[in-house]
């Protein structure tokens, strides 16, 4: 037994930093072929991984009067995907686009959608793409 505080941060072990740097990356890459399909699509991409106070947002994309906030999610299915945008992140994500339309708010955006971009490994396919 040790003499640590409670209150001491623990320092992770060299396991644990490996794992989130996996993570990291997955998710790095996830968001990369999400913005690839949504520039195929016709979008352009306004920012990427964009934080405030409230909260993070990883893809703003637009297209013409037609502006996404986009949540990636990577998990080994598109089961676990689907399942891990929870409402505590949804209201997390919309109180960043409010912020980020207060900012950067434009008038000739005529419609706002929030997405969900759904990734699982596998051989290459694209990004299962629809509104959360």
């Amino acid at each position: 037994m040790d003499n640590e505080s409670p209150h001491t941060r623990r320092r992770p072990t060299e396991h644990a930093r490996a794992r989130q740097q996996v993570a990291f990356r997955t998710g790095i890459s996830a968001e990369s072929r999400a913005a690839a399909l949504l520039i195929a699509k016709g979008f352009r991409i306004v920012a990427r991984r964009w934080k405030c106070p409230l909260g993070e947002i990883d893809i703003i994309a637009r297209r013409r009067a037609l502006l996404v906030f986009v949540e990636v999610k990577a998990r080994p299915n598109l089961e676990e995907a689907a399942w891990s945008v929870t409402e505590q992140q949804r209201a997390r994500i919309a109180g960043a686009a409010e912020a980020w339309l207060a900012r950067y708010g434009d008038d000739r955006i005529r419609d706002i959608r929030f997405d969900a971009m759904l990734v699982a490994p596998g051989p290459y396919t694209a990004p299962h793409h629809g509104g959360v």
